[in-house]
């Protein structure tokens, strides 16, 4: 009975090892990836100038909500 439970199991990480647990071609995994290029200008207005803009339109808002109350 313990050699069925462990044979049962053998089968199951086999099909899961070639089946189910696998990378997708279509998403960017670490060993595809390039550093950031900042000799692009929209490398440095995506990465770089619009979350400072957020950021600082995020403190000017708490900054109106605290003078209006």
């Amino acid at each position: 009975m313990i050699y069925i439970f462990h044979f049962s199991i053998g089968i199951v990480s086999l099909f899961l090892k070639f089946f189910v647990i696998q990378i997708p071609k279509e998403v960017p995994h670490p060993d595809n990836n390039s550093p950031l290029d900042l000799s692009n200008p929209a490398d440095i207005i995506i990465y770089i100038v619009i979350p400072i803009i957020f950021v600082a339109l995020y403190f000017l808002s708490r900054k109106r909500k605290k003078n209006n109350n």
